[in-house]
């Protein structure tokens, strides 16, 4: 069984303000929906670790709090200030839960390193944590919330730079509402999180937020995690099968792209698509099996290792391999392409990515294919184009429309005489002294000719043009925080993703 190549489509962020994509059209998304519920609620035959896969589903769905029978539409993303391509997957999980009767659910991912945390705007950005952590830690959930001071540093540079818009944003209230969540806890990404959240709910947006790390010591997944160690070199091969042929279907020549793929280590040894986290240090490394009288095990020092048995009973695997790994402080956090395949298999009946997240759901979808041998859930993409707000309607700067009109203006200006030249010289023989003395000559007439004073106007427009498209690159930039917009901006935008 393999996933066509031919069912996806070329997915390109709007190049204007204001415009959504949504990838596949919303009545069949929400087909595709309930027919993925139905496939996987039924895929007994599928079996992780000797227990079927809608059993382990079942318990992994009762575990996030969720009624089995009822669709659960899905999105994740990594604790961080969302620009509003990101954040417009709220939008669509909200407006397709209210279009079925179903529930949506946001997976805020604090198992990855801690990115996109500083809060930008044009001219200016100040970092969201004081915390150096921020700067150094390997995954999100290690940095602190900003302290009271910090932020209220934050709310004063930005108070500054923000008095003379013509428009009212969100980040007043995100920094009040962040203030307010970071005193109750430890931990950035809960406090983020919550604010997110809290925010969004003021925005009419319906949705239960859940952060990633307490998953990863849920005994369904530790099935998960279990049913691939066991199985690491087939499992292995079938991730880079998939990759590979992803890459010759995309005409991709290097191997790190969209991800590396899974290496051999030593003689007996298989990387494995975790990250061992050593909660006690705050360390991480690629995790990796070592194949060991038949069976691979993870090795924690010389003198303790766990042993992967594929003919062990699933939920008993689950429970030994969850005491082993709290014994000694340690956690398997999926990376990119297994986290997407848990949520995916176990616990979402749609998923929602961007455009980058739809490339790895090409890649799992061949995964998928191969090694659990039934037909992947179908997924969907969406992502939208939100400028700053006072770029809203304003033109942009056109360097290649300039670049052209000054080529013609460089080659009109000798007339008719350059194509004279050109005749001429090309009717001399290859290499002659002639041809070479006229090839000079004319481009010394045409370099007198470009200080006529229409061309010196055209050079210094090109001039003003790059350093107008400078400035330009802030203005449009669709990668900023979600609430430096105006509220009316956002709403407009969950309103049109509520016309399913």
């Amino acid at each position: 069984m393999e996933a066509s190549a031919a069912r996806y489509a070329r997915w390109k962020a709007p190049a204007e303000d204001r415009q959504v994509l949504i990838w596949p059209d919303p009545p069949d998304l929400l087909r595709d929906a309930q027919a993925n519920h139905d496939r996987l609620k039924a895929a007994d035959s599928v079996l992780l670790q000797g227990v079927p896969l809608s059993q382990v589903r079942s318990r992994m769905r009762q575990w996030v709090g969720h009624a089995d029978d009822q669709l659960l539409f899905a999105t994740g993303h990594q604790t961080e200030l969302h620009h509003p391509g990101v954040w417009v997957k709220n939008a669509l999980i909200d407006a397709a839960a209210k279009a079925t009767g179903g529930r949506a659910f946001h997976f805020a991912v604090d198992t990855d390193e801690p990115k996109h945390l500083l809060l930008r705007w044009p001219g200016g950005s100040f970092p969201l944590s004081d915390d150096p952590a921020a700067l150094k830690a390997e995954w999100s959930g290690l940095v602190a919330p900003p302290t009271p001071a910090h932020l209220a540093e934050v709310g004063r540079q930005f108070a500054d730079v923000s008095q003379n818009w013509n428009f009212s944003t969100l980040v007043p209230e995100f920094l009040s509402a962040m203030r307010r969540r970071a005193l109750g806890t430890s931990r950035l990404p809960d406090a983020l999180a919550e604010t997110l959240h809290e925010m969004d709910w003021g925005l009419g947006l319906r949705y239960d937020a859940m952060i990633v790390s307490p998953i990863c010591l849920s005994e369904p997944y530790l099935l998960f995690v279990h049913h691939v160690l066991s199985r690491a070199d087939k499992f292995a091969t079938h991730y880079n099968a998939a990759l590979d042929t992803f890459r010759r279907e995309n005409k991709i020549r290097t191997p790190g792209r969209p991800m590396p793929n899974l290496q051999a280590v030593g003689a007996s040894g298989c990387e494995v698509p975790f990250w061992l986290d050593s909660l006690s240090s705050g360390t991480r490394r690629r995790a990796t099996v070592e194949r060991r009288n038949e069976k691979w095990v993870l090795a924690n020092g010389p003198d303790d290792e766990f042993v992967f048995d594929p003919a062990a009973d699933g939920w008993d695997a689950a429970q030994q391999l969850s005491l082993w790994l709290r014994r000694h402080s340690l956690r398997l956090s999926p990376r990119a392409l297994t986290l997407t395949a848990v949520f995916r298999l176990l616990i979402a009946d749609q998923f929602v990515h961007g455009i980058g997240g739809g490339q790895y759901d090409q890649v799992l979808d061949k995964l998928i294919a191969l090694h659990f041998g039934i037909e992947p859930p179908r997924f969907c993409v969406t992502t939208a184009t939100l400028f700053f707000p006072e770029a809203a309607g304003q033109p942009r700067v056109c360097l290649p429309c300039l670049a052209q009109d000054g080529h013609r203006l460089k080659h009109q200006v000798l007339g008719d005489k350059k194509m004279e030249f050109v005749r001429t010289i090309a009717s001399l023989p290859r290499r002659s002294a002639e041809r070479s003395t006229l090839f000079v000559e004319m481009h010394q007439q045409l370099t007198a000719a470009w200080a006529q004073p229409g061309l010196r106007t055209w050079e210094q427009e090109f001039r003003d043009a790059e350093a107008r498209r400078q400035r330009e690159r802030v203005l449009f930039d669709r990668e900023l925080f979600y609430a430096i917009q105006s509220p009316e901006r956002l709403t407009d935008l969950i309103a049109r993703y509520r016309t399913f």
